[in-house]
């Protein structure tokens, strides 16, 4: 870094031309995104389920409906009356969009299934050709044929679902953009005192955002990325490019405050705060990475939307931010209320956390035992935690297809997807009558299955559809797949699929992976800070205060989402936590987490290298910190808090956990509890193999001037 940042000094007009080039270059990129996410990627490619629907698919076609047209007669008239209206509206779909001909109440042998228990309304169940995105791709085409003047019209089925949520996620992405940056260029004039500083980070995490949208296109063009890495490409990537630039233009005006020069200025800059940005982006990158052990594409395109924008926002803030750094230098100060409102609010934010680390090492014992405590009860009701996936729930209560799947669920029990059973004797042969018959009897018999009815018999195997008495993914429902895959009969061979063993499936694999994700999460942080810090407490401890706040974080998040509690005051659908939005957030938080540990525990360990006490460490490291590190969690809580209006519950889940997580870590965990246990520990926190008595550092010879500057 002390070498890249001479490079700097001597060009920055090219270091900033190229860098801002590159950046805008990958924008280019993003020209068409919307239309290449996929709101598919969550069924496991070797599971149970998508081996058996596959098997059915290919010999009897796609057996869960793309599209369900929920049609009402008007008052005074009758279905009979309706059905030419509706029949002649099917007929103009394009067949080619068609899988096979629309089945309606009005056409199929199965009109009984198709008509609600009242005789008021009736269905038309349409399976769209093409693959999972193709069929997401053209279901507007088929909505807007579907859909009769004047009649009450509600869709709903895989498709209708999925291009709602794509259409509502975008949505909220322009919003949270629209509100979050302008409130976090206010956030930053106060923290800075001035309009430029204030500008720079604002300006660093556009750019971020759009070279990593880019970033994205480019991936999209090569592999299935979900429309959820949109959102938090947009998230991350200004909220890291703003923190990020957040402390190098602090750390910048700090060098200048102690008389440098601006290429001593940026320089030091640099090779300190600029180092650790650096640092800090590599470790968040390889916590997205562990999404890669998931075989769900969903959670795979997450992380790889994650690591470009983290890369790109790390990137622009040690390339761009120093190069206008340095053509600015003293002129950064311009536009501000007063000369030395920077160094008025950055004295008064010392002393002000100068008496809070006072007290914490007065009583450092106490302070975390009261801070454990309070972290082990926030995290107490995470021992219930339910997990699910992303449903007809995700929807807000009263959204037109949410309602039509309920609506669906409840007067045409039939019309769920149910469960889809291949049967086969153990040795391979086809299964016998007898067989069969003792199937059907014992699959009926199991709770919560409605009726069990043989389909067809292909292949030496026979397909049974067991109609469910719960809606399709619920947990009742997936409890039934349970019960039904532990279902013995002896002889046979029972393999179950369709839509809620889609969901058990995820789960399972989320559930199965997750220690292996959370093991390289671990491994690649416990190495790389033992490398940066030369120690082996410190890495140890950062890790256990990453899971600390994780724990609160997810119990407080159970508490809400599935527990139900306040769930009305802040609009959201209770139900089982998204599994997919669980390993998201578990990246993100281990990251930040480990982020600000990084630059909590850089000042600490830079302050004694320089000679300092451990005690006196932990107060120049807590002191250097605190402000810019709650800045940057405000921020962070401004941006991610954004999300928290959109009305999808996976969003809301995510924007509200963030804020939860960042509030708990830049508080109770880095300003109260890291360094109460940083002074429990003493010497032993500097300890590494080989040194045994490492209270001074190696370096100690240096002044105790030098030590106690960097303790003021």
């Amino acid at each position: 870094m002390a070498a890249w940042g001479r490079v700097v000094v001597a060009r920055p007009k090219t270091v900033l031309a190229v860098a801002v080039l590159f950046a805008l270059a990958c924008g280019l990129f993003a020209a068409g995104l919307q239309q290449r996410v996929s709101a598919a990627g969550f069924v496991v490619p070797d599971g149970e389920s998508a081996s058996v629907d596959s098997w059915v698919s290919e010999r009897l076609g796609p057996q869960n409906p793309d599209v369900i047209a929920i049609y009402t007669a008007p008052a005074g008239q009758t279905l009979a009356d309706i059905g030419p209206q509706v029949t002649a509206a099917i007929g103009t779909i394009d067949p080619s969009l068609l899988d096979r001909p629309v089945e309606s109440y009005w056409n199929s042998a199965r009109s009984q299934y198709l008509r609600s228990s009242d005789g008021r309304q009736a269905v038309a169940v349409v399976f769209s050709a093409g693959d999972d995105n193709q069929r997401v791709a053209e279901y507007p085409k088929i909505a807007a044929a579907l859909r009769v003047p004047g009649l009450d019209t509600k869709l709903t089925g895989y498709s209708a679902l999925a291009d709602t949520i794509s259409e509502q996620s975008r949505h909220d992405l322009v919003l949270a953009e629209s509100i979050s940056i302008p409130l976090t260029a206010v956030v930053l004039v106060l923290v800075f005192g001035g309009v430029v500083a204030a500008a720079l980070p604002v300006l660093i995490g556009t750019l971020a955002v759009v070279g990593a949208l880019g970033a994205v296109g480019i991936i999209a063009r090569l592999t299935e990325v979900s429309v959820f890495a949109m959102n938090v490409v947009s998230l991350l990537g200004l909220g890291l490019a703003i923190d990020y630039g957040l402390f190098l233009v602090g750390r910048f005006r700090e060098e200048l405050g102690r008389g440098r020069t601006t290429e001593e200025a940026v320089a030091a800059s640099l090779r300190t705060a600029g180092r650790t940005v650096l640092f800090s982006a590599l470790l968040l990158m390889c916590a997205f990475a562990g999404t890669f052990v998931f075989p769900l594409a969903v959670l795979r395109s997450l992380g790889i939307g994650a690591i470009a924008a983290v890369g790109l926002a790390a990137a622009l803030s040690v390339t761009a931010l120093p190069a206008i750094l340095a053509l600015l230098g003293p002129r950064i100060g311009k536009w501000s209320w007063r000369a030395d409102a920077f160094e008025r609010s950055e004295e008064r934010a010392q002393r002000f956390w100068g008496r809070v680390v006072t007290a914490v090492m007065r009583r450092p014992g106490a302070v975390a035992i009261a801070v454990g405590a309070i972290l082990l009860v926030l995290a107490a009701p995470l021992t219930g935690v339910r997990l699910g996936d992303v449903d007809h729930t995700a929807l807000p209560a009263g959204n037109e297809t949410r309602a039509a799947v309920e609506e669906l669920s409840a007067h045409f029990p039939a019309a769920n997807s149910g469960a889809t059973i291949l049967v086969r004797e153990t040795d391979g042969s086809a299964p016998t009558p007898a067989a069969i018959s003792t199937a059907l009897r014992e699959i009926g018999a199991v709770s919560g299955v409605r009726q069990a009815l043989a389909l067809d018999t292909r292949d030496n195997t026979t397909v049974i559809h067991a109609a469910l008495a719960a809606p399709d993914r619920s947990p009742r429902a997936q409890d039934i797949v349970h019960d039904l895959r532990a279902l013995r009969v002896d002889g046979l061979d029972l393999r179950v699929g369709g839509e809620s063993a889609t969901t058990v499936d995820s789960i399972a694999a989320v559930l199965d992976r997750l220690p292996l994700m959370i093991a390289v999460m671990v491994a690649v942080t416990l190495l790389m800070l033992a490398l940066a810090f030369r120690s082996i407490v410190l890495p140890l401890k950062a890790v256990l205060m990453a899971f600390l706040s994780l724990a609160a974080t997810f119990g407080v998040l159970t508490w809400i989402f599935d527990q139900g509690h306040l769930a009305g005051v802040l609009h959201v659908s209770v139900g089982p936590l998204s599994a997919g939005m669980l390993v998201l957030i578990i990246a993100v938080v281990f990251g930040l987490s480990t982020d600000y540990e990084v630059f909590l525990l850089s000042r600490m360990v830079e302050a004694h290298d320089a000679g300092a006490s451990t005690e006196e460490s932990v107060r120049a490291g807590t002191v250097q910190t605190a402000r810019v590190i709650t800045a940057a969690a405000t921020l962070l809580v401004l941006i991610t808090g954004a999300f928290t209006l959109s009305p999808l519950t996976p969003m809301r889940f995510l924007g509200l956990g963030m804020v939860i997580a960042l509030i708990i870590d830049a508080t109770l965990v880095r300003m109260l509890l890291v360094p109460a246990l940083v002074k429990l520990m003493g010497p032993a926190n500097w300890w590494t193999p080989g040194n045994r008595n490492r209270d001074q550092p190696k370096n100690s010879t240096r002044t105790g001037a030098n030590a106690a500057a960097l303790t003021r």
